[in-house]
């Protein structure tokens, strides 16, 4: 353990210079710092995202119900770039008053509704669509179960285990291991359920799969924190298996690629309008022409 300590004064106050990859946008206070209004699309769903695993959720969800056929579910995907702090301007705070993403914007009414946490956003469209959540019944909330475990387990996987093995100025042993045993814990979790069941809720793929997914399943495939060794994830047998199948669902790849603005430029589909975007608007495609 390290010697360092630190002795929290009587009333803290904010320090702008705290370090770490995220310090610039971290604040402790709400609200917009900027008048600027967000673009609009002409499909029935707006989505103001960026392709982390909360904004994936959402994207992989819209991606199957257009599987499926529904075509009340096209959606245009707008950038927001939490680097530069898009999340707090005027129009998306109006959106989403947490300043987080993913927010969306259901313009298929008379009325424009906003839909901010992508839990909620997963069950709205869920539900207005009929798919992927049960109606009623033990199953439906065998399926509400697991998508709450994930919104109330991932906070301490990114933000905590996340955070100090990868994102922090400088790394502890008593944070990183506090972490990563509760993040091996919630893997065991996960693992043990899968070791009788297709999916997490069961034999269907639903909402819950959609919600864990983009955290522990890219986790498993060590596409998170560079960690996939440091937590031995090849233990993980029935994870791995069940990230595997939904990662080679087509709907999944393209949902992963939508708001992505990082990794190979091929991957990377900044904004989304249509179904032709997937072939002729990625990065790689984009760069050149804007190099001219």
């Amino acid at each position: 353990m390290s010697d360092t300590t630190y002795t929290p004064p009587k009333v803290w106050t904010w320090e702008q210079d705290s370090g770490g990859r995220f310090a610039s946008i971290n604040r402790p206070i709400a609200g917009p710092t900027q008048d600027k209004e967000l673009p609009v699309g002409e499909h029935p769903f707006q989505l103001y995202s960026l392709a982390t695993p909360n904004g994936v959720k959402v994207t992989v969800m819209l991606e199957e119900l257009l599987a499926l056929g529904i075509k009340e579910a096209e959606y245009d995907a707008w950038l927001i770039n939490i680097g530069e702090g898009d999340q707090f301007g005027s129009g998306f705070v109006g959106i989403n008053p947490n300043s987080k993403i993913p927010a969306l914007q259901d313009r298929s009414g008379d009325t424009p509704v906003r839909v901010f946490e992508s839990a909620s956003i997963l069950m709205h469209l869920a539900e207005k669509f009929g798919h992927f959540l049960p109606k009623d019944g033990p199953a439906r909330t065998e399926v509400l179960n697991w998508v709450f475990w994930q919104m109330g387990s991932a906070p301490y996987l990114g933000g905590g285990f996340g955070h100090f093995y990868a994102y922090a100025p400088e790394k502890f042993e008593y944070p990183i291991n506090r972490f990563s045993m509760e993040a091996k814990r919630q893997l065991d979790v996960l693992n043990r359920e899968l070791a009788d069941k297709t999916y997490i809720a069961g034999e269907d793929y639903s909402i819950a799969d959609m919600a864990i997914w983009p955290w522990y399943g890219q986790l498993v495939l060590g596409r998170l924190y560079d960690a996939a060794e440091f937590l031995d994830v090849e233990s993980y047998k029935h994870v791995m298996r069940w990230a595997k199948a939904i990662d080679a669902r087509p709907a999944v790849q393209r949902g992963r690629m939508v708001n992505r603005a990082f990794g190979e430029l091929s991957s990377q589909l900044r904004e989304r309008h249509a179904a032709s975007d997937f072939d002729t608007r990625t990065q790689d495609k984009l760069e050149p022409v804007e190099a001219e």
